[in-house]
């Protein structure tokens, strides 16, 4: 019983070890922090809509978020969501013409400037897409998911903008 489960627990740290290894060399490595060029940041219209909000809470305790009593200038950088559009469409109907299939999409619109106007990025939009069947013998579970889906999408689009605002060539103080 003993040689057993020695011998299970060597397959185990064995495929542990395994796997390890191929990630590594697949080049696969964990994102980490992340590392901003500038140290304070406004986000405007504030305090703007859930995804800004998101936005706000994910920089944590690098990067200063100007609240909405401190001046605009006193901001490195400053990033305009200039526009945040939720949009359902139907994709499919069946034979009596009854929706079976929703497209759900979040269109956002921003561009990133310093202070004085000095674009880093130009107005850009990031699209999130995803689809979801359609009951109507499950109404409420529908809406629960469609709810999901769409914050789902908002995370994926704040998390590309972090990465994007990692990438913009504002001064370092």
């Amino acid at each position: 019983m003993k040689r057993r489960s020695a011998l299970t627990l060597l397959s185990q740290s064995g495929l542990t070890v395994f796997t390890t290894l191929a990630l590594t060399g697949c080049g696969f490595k964990l994102r980490g922090n992340q590392d901003f060029p500038f140290t304070k940041i406004a986000i405007t219209p504030n305090p703007g809509g859930a995804l800004a909000q998101e936005l706000r809470r994910s920089f944590g305790s690098a990067v200063h978020v100007l609240t909405p009593g401190e001046p605009l200038t006193s901001a490195q950088v400053v990033l305009d969501i200039l526009s945040e559009q939720h949009e359902k469409a139907v994709v499919g109907v069946n034979s009596s013409g009854q929706v079976r299939e929703f497209q759900l999409r979040i269109r956002v619109k921003f561009r990133i400037r310093t202070r004085p106007d000095d674009e880093l990025m130009p107005v850009s939009e990031i699209l999130q897409q995803r689809d979801i069947s359609f009951n109507e013998s499950a109404v409420l579970a529908k809406e629960a998911e469609e709810a999901m889906l769409y914050r789902n999408m908002q995370t994926d689009i704040v998390q590309q903008l972090l990465r994007r605002l990692e990438k913009v060539n504002a001064a370092r103080p």
